[in-house]
């Protein structure tokens, strides 16, 4: 059975004259995941964040900003037009939108292109495709209002293809749990004050939303063998974290290749398995946002069997 893994993900800053978004209630929220193609599963709170678990990925929403991750077929530039329909284009601090390319695009709706030209009906700015185009590759769209980086923004994506192993197997079992896909992720032991809120789905598949303060963290999993997929991505500070999370979660899932993307994140392969570094790139935006991108494949990762056709 194929899923499209491959996420699309939009984050949206908001003017102060909003007020604050987690006070707009869960029916708007609702609407906004509608308007994609998916709902709402379960949901976390603490004093700083609101999490929301979706039958296609995540959304995070604070007092001025929020982040939604959507997989599958869904439509998130409907989400992000309704969105600025509502709040209203002038509202808009800062926003920005990527998308991965897909093992399977013709399935999709929309291609990138056609979300853009959608998106820059309401809001202009640049958009970049990082990778190359005959490889994994992302695109991203950033507004080009004045907007300024607030201190400790940052992010980071770690995203694994064909992953290989005991976690991987047991990923594609019939028996597993989410409390054993928890264990088996360490998820606990590398952050031991993180509120979860995960979801196994059927046949497979898995899902886990973490919030700790302002700070979050999200795992979304695709174990198909011929098609897998994995991206972890969080807002802490990884190079001052006491936990190489990238390096651990590489160990456990055997990927044999993967990309990594910060946003004012400092690049690091320290305990990476052995690799080639296909290829890499940074961007400066106007707002202060430093991107990096690097694509990763590890050394003889697998031995390819023929399939019949």
């Amino acid at each position: 059975m194929f899923f499209e893994g491959s996420e699309k993900k939009i984050e949206v800053i908001v003017a102060p004259q909003v007020g604050s978004l987690r006070e707009l209630g869960i029916d708007f929220w609702q609407s906004i995941v509608a308007s994609a193609n998916a709902e709402i599963l379960s949901s976390i709170s603490n004093d700083e964040c609101d999490a929301y678990l979706l039958s296609e990925s995540s959304l995070f929403v604070w007092k001025d900003r929020f982040l939604m991750l959507t997989c599958g077929t869904t439509t998130l530039a409907d989400a992000v037009m309704l969105f600025i329909d509502k709040i209203g284009a002038d509202l808009i601090a800062f926003a920005s939108y990527q998308r991965k390319n897909e093992y399977q695009s013709h399935l999709q709706t929309s291609s990138f292109e056609q979300d853009l030209h959608v998106i820059r009906e309401r809001i202009s700015g640049p958009a970049f495709r990082i990778g190359h185009l005959d490889s994994h590759h992302h695109y991203i769209f950033m507004t080009d209002k004045p907007h300024t980086t607030i201190q400790g923004d940052h992010t980071s994506e770690l995203l694994m293809y064909h992953i290989q192993g005991e976690a991987a197997d047991y990923l594609r079992s019939s028996n597993q749990s989410a409390e054993g896909v928890r264990r088996i992720l360490e998820l606990d032991e590398m952050l031991p004050n993180f509120r979860f809120d995960d979801f196994l789905f059927e046949p497979f598949g898995y899902s886990i939303n973490g919030i700790n303060g302002d700070k979050y963290m999200t795992i979304h999993i695709t174990p198909q063998e011929a098609s897998s997929y994995v991206s972890f991505e969080t807002n802490l500070d990884l190079a001052h974290y006491p936990v190489d999370i990238i390096a651990r979660l590489l160990a456990i899932l055997n990927p044999g290749s993967w990309d990594v993307i910060g946003f004012n994140s400092p690049r690091s392969t320290q305990g990476y398995p052995e690799h080639l570094c296909l290829g890499s790139c940074a961007l400066e935006t106007k707002q202060g946002y430093s991107l990096d991108f690097s694509h990763y494949q590890q050394m003889c990762h697998e031995v390819l069997i023929p399939e019949s056709i």
